[in-house]
C-alpha cells in the first residue's frame, strides 16, 4: 500500500528544493527552513515505519 503521507512530504521537499535552486535562495529563507523541517518529519516518519 502506498504511503501517501510520505509521498506528500517528499513531493513538497522536491518542489521547494527546485524553487530554491532556481531562485538561488540562501539559507535562512522560509523555503529553506521548511526544507529542514520536512527533513526532520521525513526522518521521524521513516523511523516510525521501521519500528512497526
Amino acid at each position: 500500500m502506498a504511503d501517501l503521507y510520505l509521498k506528500a512530504l517528499e513531493s513538497e521537499r522536491k518542489r521547494l528544493w527546485a524553487e530554491c535552486r532556481l531562485k538561488g535562495l540562501a539559507a535562512g529563507t522560509p523555503q529553506r527552513l521548511r526544507i529542514e523541517e520536512l527533513d526532520n518529519l521525513l526522518a521521524q516518519h521513516k523511523d516510525k515505519l521501521l519500528k512497526r
